[in-house]
């Protein structure tokens, strides 16, 4: 989502705060917006990219100039070619141009061949530039800046022994009528090692039965003959990556033609017609430029492919059994199952009652505890609090599911909690809890930053504090998933928004209800502690849960970026502390630090990082946990499948670094000795599946289970549907389902 929207929703959901809060934390998102725009380059712990342009004689009609997305990457790490070899994703460039320029396919650089261990990948270390020729129609109108806004959205898989998904937004300013030459020879050089398409009779011809191809390929360089070269698919899924030069597959010079014996792969997944290749000299791990491109026509018959394309049949029959059981599922959620719609209503209802037992909210129940307590306030008054709260939770609730479904059906692939996997969020939600952390330690009152008028305004409007404490709980609370929460989401996010809507409304009225009961019935508020000093003694030591979620907050931020933007957030909060008490002072000291905190934030602005939060740079807890105990593995459908079809259980544990109550899971249960020694007595494979950051599979895993949020845990077994356990299993929950028999 852009981060202006999120803005704007996010700030949108905030209406009920007090006035001076929203006028810091709009100041202080303003300040973090402008230090993070698209930039030109961005650097983690694994690369460095950056977007160059390449236009030497400025921007022509009719003429091509080129833009290039140049990675360095740090030592043993790589990124992977346009066929990506037995696994990895090849690098993804989606261009933002102005009219009249039209972006072309990547001149992809000679690659070089990976082994890991039976298997091979095709990819780059070091430097490499992945240059793109743009084209200038005639019907091209320069801007009336002279200057060119170039926009790119990248994707690459970077690798060492683990894979790390990242992303970047970048932008670039080319002027037309200048020559932009600065980065020349690093696209010289690029061009220079990209294939050059060779012409002639080329071949590749099916032998034994399919298991190998004959490649025959003419008018190579004389410099060439005689020598060993090396052979690199284009073409992916069919032929065996792993095939080593010179064993198991071989080569042989007929005069000035080459030819090549190459082993197919047993898992072959496509019968080409036409197949593509790069030729180049030198051996397979460290291939020389220049480098040739060669189409070959098959001739010969391909063998049917097996059941699956290529998977076992033991994979294809749980496949089928998997669609059929999701048919079903679906024809369940109908509209028309009013029955499950009312269990949904009632789970949602459950569900948010247990959500106020959660670690989740456990900081906003000082701010209800203290507003339950204070001196001179009438039943009315109580009253009205504990409505506006209601209406604060249930309001928030169905905004938050409301965009929720209004991006699924825009064909985003989000589930419970999506707000936590933007880095901006929850950068803004450790701002926000640093300042209520401020205000509960005594260093500011709100009332006390404003003028005369509006501060009285604000101590007789106190119903808006308890909206607002509505809206906090739901801000803390959304990413967990209480019991009884997990099937009626599930179910809600494939209903009609009519029927879905009143389902999030369910959740935040059983969130709101104790607070609500005891505001409109007097003798459960007698049962509190009576109002005296142990109050302020009370809410300033409340101020250390607050500041204990910002840890929490920026914890989080650091699995999903890198310790760049850790840091430049840990400076932000600082300085949004610094600006709270220059408010604090009187005359011209209060003057003066306010303009040293403009300074500070400008600052601080100049020396953001390079990139955005988003872009992510460290790995996942789940992939720091399988890197550093081979008991947990990073979870993949692929994986998950493959262990199925060769008849292994299989047990998943979908989570976030967000979700708190993961975490406690992770900590407790699922590191109990029990559960572990049952798991290794029945030789359990167990995945983790880490939603910290967004993702697709992960998302379309947990639709399958009925599921939009997490923690989810879940026992697959061969041929049968995956038992979903609840959402705060005990140790002997989760031994059952693991000894449970087939």
């Amino acid at each position: 989502m852009p981060r202006g929207v999120q803005c704007a929703l996010f700030l949108h959901s905030l209406t009920a705060m007090p006035a001076v809060l929203r006028l810091v934390l709009s100041l202080c998102l303003l300040c973090l917006s402008l230090g993070a725009p698209a930039q030109t380059s961005l650097r983690n712990e694994q690369v460095q990219v950056e977007l160059l342009g390449h236009a030497p004689q400025g921007v022509q009609v009719g003429q091509t100039f080129w833009l290039g997305l140049k990675i360095d990457h740090a030592p043993h790490w790589h990124t992977y070619w346009q066929n990506p070899g037995d696994s990895g994703l090849p690098t993804r460039l989606t261009w933002q141009l102005p009219a009249g320029l039209t972006d072309g396919e990547i001149a992809w650089p000679l690659p070089k061949k990976i082994p890991i261990g039976t298997l091979a990948n095709y990819g780059y270390e070091g430097t490499v530039l992945l240059a793109v020729p743009v084209t200038v129609a005639p019907d091209f109108q320069p801007p009336l800046n002279g200057k060119l806004r170039i926009e790119l959205q990248a994707d690459w898989l970077v690798c060492r022994q683990e894979c790390i998904p990242q992303e970047g937004r970048f932008a670039l300013e080319l002027p037309v009528h200048s020559a932009i030459a600065l980065h020349g020879g690093l696209f010289e050089a690029a061009q220079a090692n990209s294939p050059r398409a060779l012409q002639g009779a080329h071949s590749a011809h099916i032998l034994d039965d399919g298991k190998a191809l004959k490649i025959r390929v003419e008018g190579l360089p004389a410099s060439w003959r005689e020598q060993t070269l090396t052979l690199l698919p284009v073409t992916s899924s069919v032929v065996d990556n792993a095939a080593t030069q010179g064993k198991t597959w071989t080569q042989q010079w007929e005069g000035g033609v080459w030819t090549a014996r190459m082993p197919v792969s047993a898992e072959r997944g496509e019968s080409p017609t036409l197949m593509r290749w790069v030729l180049a000299r030198g051996p397979e791990t460290s291939p020389q430029a220049p480098a040739v491109q060669v189409d070959t026509p098959v001739q010969g018959q391909w063998p049917a492919l097996s059941v699956g394309s290529g998977v076992s049949p033991e994979l294809a029959k749980a496949l089928e059994a998997n669609a059929l059981t999701s048919s079903t599922s679906a024809a369940a959620v109908a509209p028309a199952a009013g029955l499950g719609w009312g269990l949904a209503l009632l789970g949602a209802l459950v569900g948010g009652l247990i959500l106020n037992l959660m670690p989740c909210v456990f900081p906003v129940l000082a701010i209800k505890l203290l507003a339950l307590t204070r001196p001179g306030v009438g039943a009315g008054q109580h009253r009205a609090a504990g409505l506006a709260y209601t209406g604060g939770a249930v309001a928030s609730l169905v905004l938050l599911g409301g965009l929720m479904l209004a991006l699924r059906a825009a064909g985003e692939q989000l589930g419970w909690g999506f707000q936590l996997q933007s880095p901006m969020v929850v950068t803004a939600l450790a701002m926000l809890f640093t300042l209520l952390g401020l205000n509960l330690a005594g260093l500011f009152e709100f009332g006390q930053m404003l003028p005369g008028g509006p501060a009285s305004l604000h101590r007789r409007h106190t119903t808006a504090a308890a909206a607002f404490s509505g809206v906090l709980a739901v801000a803390i609370a959304s990413p967990c998933t209480a019991p009884f929460m997990g099937a009626s989401l599930g179910l809600a996010v494939g209903l009609p928004a009519w029927q879905a809507l009143p389902v999030f409304a369910a959740m935040g009225l059983g969130m709101a209800l104790p607070y609500l009961a005891v505001s409109f019935w007097p003798a459960l508020a007698h049962r509190l502690p009576r109002p005296g000093a142990w109050m302020q003694t009370f809410r300033q030591a409340m101020a250390f849960p607050m500041f204990a979620t910002v840890v929490w907050l920026v914890w989080v931020l650091g699995q999903q970026t890198g310790m760049d933007t850790v840091a430049a957030v840990l400076a932000l909060l600082v300085l949004l502390a610094f600006a709270v008490w220059s408010g604090t002072r009187q005359g011209r000291t209060r003057l003066g630090l306010l303009v040293l905190t403009a300074l500070l934030g400008a600052g601080l602005a100049s020396q953001w990082p390079a990139s955005e939060p988003a872009a992510g740079g460290n790995t996942h807890p789940g992939a720091n946990t399988s890197a550093s105990s081979g008991r947990w593995q990073p979870w993949s459908e692929a994986t998950l499948q493959r262990e199925l079809a060769a008849g292994r259980t299989v047990f998943v544990d979908f989570t976030a670094a967000w979700c708190v109550t993961c975490q406690y899971n992770k900590k407790t249960v699922l590191a109990d000795t029990e559960v572990l020694a049952a798991m290794d007595a029945r030789q359990i494979l167990t995945l983790r599946a880490d939603w910290t950051r967004r993702d697709e599979a992960i998302t379309r895993a947990l639709n399958a289970l009925g599921r939009s949020g997490v923690p989810v845990y879940a026992v697959y077994r061969p041929g049968q549907t995956p038992q979903v356990l609840s959402e705060l299993p005990s140790v002997r929950e989760v031994v059952q389902a693991l000894n449970r028999q087939y």
